[in-house]
């Protein structure tokens, strides 16, 4: 039969009423964090104009170049409200009249949207980052200033951090109840998998759209930059790296530097801390359950002068080679 249940009719009445209650909120947001600017800038994104701490952020893309934001220059403002309630009222009318083939139809298309939409965000975010006035007050050769598409990325001395808003979330939930209904209409999974379809499928959705890392990203090395004193990290034997409760990874060239990127900083809360482990190359262990030595011959990038181990047996084997004396973690950082 091609009637579907009322329980998934149901299903698809809410996907309509989430689509449309998103054009009323922000669907994105972009936070800018910077020393200077502690409680961080906020750029909210609706279907129709742009919110938050505009003024401030075009005055500093005025300095590198970058174009000011004004809503009428995206022609997506014109458009998207309609297209956003345009959605949710199609998808009322597919729970009024019950037909698989239109739930099918319907779910196709809404994918389509939130591909392409993703797409010309994206497009948005690289020409704004990436066509600078050369003639910008400060200029870093082979600098762009592209935002993340979600998630974080630090742009010179600005992290930036990029994630749906209320908005956005409306539409990720709507986007999986409208799947849902589908896969329960036309019967791809088994009993028990039926009764907890919703459940699962969000589960996995939020593992996707998850910005915070389980463990240490790796360091590029000769590649990435020490977030505080912004030379190359070019020693992988004395990098390190903490994540803050937002998941934003900011990496270091020397524990030295990591210890006085946190002081500057008193306000963020960090997760976790990691350390190279001085005896592999490019290892990152928890600060928590490394020996550390200091001194001696001991020479670290930025004068730290401080070598991390996994297991106290391997600080011991080398410590009378290399002159150090035994630290603890409090006294690395008093």
């Amino acid at each position: 039969m091609n009637l579907v249940s009322k329980k998934i009719t149901a299903i698809v009445f809410l996907a309509g009423i989430c689509m449309i209650a998103s054009n009323f909120v922000p669907l994105w947001r972009i936070i800018l964090d910077a020393p200077q600017y502690p409680e961080g800038l906020k750029l909210q994104i609706f279907s129709n104009k742009i919110g938050g701490d505009v003024e401030i952020i075009n005055g500093l893309n005025h300095y590198i170049g970058m174009k000011t934001l004004h809503a009428e220059e995206f022609p997506e403002f014109t458009f998207l409200p309609y297209l956003l309630v345009g959605f949710g009222i199609v998808a009322i009318l597919v729970a009024l009249f019950r037909r698989r083939t239109l739930l099918l139809l319907f779910c196709l298309s809404f994918v389509a949207f939130g591909i392409l939409a993703m797409i010309d965000f994206w497009r948005w975010e690289y020409v704004y980052g990436h066509n600078l006035d050369p003639n910008a007050a400060i200029i870093v050769p082979g600098m762009a200033y592209q935002p993340p598409l979600i998630g974080f990325k630090q742009l010179l001395n600005f992290g930036a951090f990029s994630i749906p808003d209320i908005g956005g979330w409306l539409l990720v939930v709507a986007g999986l109840l409208i799947l849902t209904a589908t896969v329960l209409a036309y019967n791809l999974l088994d009993r028990f998998f039926k009764k907890t379809a919703p459940v699962s499928v969000m589960l996995i959705s939020l593992s996707i759209f998850s910005c915070a890392p389980s463990g240490p990203e790796e360091i590029k090395i000769n590649k990435d930059n020490c977030s505080h004193c912004k030379m190359t990290i070019a020693d992988a034997h004395f990098g390190a790296e903490v994540i803050t409760d937002k998941g934003k990874v900011f990496k270091f060239d020397d524990l030295r530097c990591l210890i006085d990127f946190i002081a500057e900083n008193p306000n963020a809360v960090y997760k976790s801390k990691y350390v190279h482990d001085f005896t592999s190359n490019n290892v990152l262990i928890p600060v928590e359950s490394a020996h550390f030595l200091q001194g001696g011959s001991i020479h670290s990038p930025m004068g730290g002068n401080t070598a991390a181990f996994k297991s106290a047996d391997e600080a011991k084997k080398v410590q009378n080679e290399l002159g150090a004396e035994s630290a603890s973690i409090q006294q690395i950082f008093k």
